[in-house]
């Protein structure tokens, strides 16, 4: 069974607190007289229990109950994690010419 509970996506910009993660959530919306799209930006604290999320990581958020003062999310799954990036091996073999690297 589904749960109404309301998800957000973000990027974490902060990782310094024990089991907490600050993340910023843009949103886009028309203004409604000029017609022009205007960003804003929200900053909240969601719970990590791993307390493993890297700086930079793409996350989705899920309401919770109040957790502190200022926490009522939850990360609920993190959807691209930009801190441990691995590097593809090189197509092709890679040979050293006789007399480079003596």
């Amino acid at each position: 069974m589904a749960n109404n509970r309301r998800r957000l996506i973000g990027r974490v910009v902060s990782n310094k607190m024990e089991k907490t993660v600050v993340v910023s959530i843009e949103i886009n919306k028309q203004h409604r007289i000029y017609k022009k799209v205007v960003r804003f930006t929200q900053k909240v604290y969601a719970h990590d229990e791993s307390n493993a999320i890297p700086v930079g990581s793409l996350v989705r958020l899920v309401e919770s109950k109040p957790l502190s003062k200022l926490k009522r999310w939850v990360v609920e799954e993190v959807i691209q994690d930009t801190g441990n990036k691995v590097l593809e091996p090189i197509a092709g073999d890679i040979t050293e010419e006789p007399g480079e690297g003596e």
